[in-house]
């Protein structure tokens, strides 16, 4: 049996793909995120989004930053590097608004960092679609 040797510098974590997709798609990764995260292009923002946040909880860096617009991009996230690291408990997609090649998805993310309570991130974030490939511009935080 053959397997796949990962560098120690990547921190990615496994998945059980018999379980819900990290963004709630109870059809599981495989069918949801998995093919996002492998090169598939996502058909809609909200899918896009939704992969966004399943490469949060699996530490996905390099899908992230794939997915990010270039005018916006940062260089780097350094998820490996966040202490302590946050848990991700749950995504709550409150709307969706797609008009050509732009779109909006406003969403809720639960989170805790270390022994912490929970905390929700309440964002709305900008999409642009080029070259039939959306991806993520920016975000802005309603509740701040």
């Amino acid at each position: 049996m053959a397997y796949r040797h990962t560098p120690a510098h990547l921190s990615v974590q496994a998945i059980d793909t018999l379980t819900p997709c990290p963004c709630g798609n109870p059809a599981g990764y495989l069918r949801c995120c998995g093919p996002l995260h492998e090169g598939a292009a996502a058909a809609t923002a909200e899918a896009l989004m939704r992969s966004r946040y399943s490469a949060y909880v699996l530490k996905r860096e390099d899908y992230l930053l794939a997915t990010w617009h270039a005018s916006t991009r940062p260089a780097t996230l350094k998820l490996g590097a966040q202490q302590p690291a946050p848990t991700w408990l749950g995504l709550t997609v409150k709307r969706h608004e797609s008009e050509g090649d732009r779109a909006i998805v406003e969403f809720i993310a639960r989170l805790r960092y270390g022994g912490g309570k929970a905390q929700r991130m309440h964002e709305i974030s900008s999409f642009v679609r080029e070259d039939g490939r959306w991806y993520y511009v920016d975000g802005s935080f309603p509740d701040a």
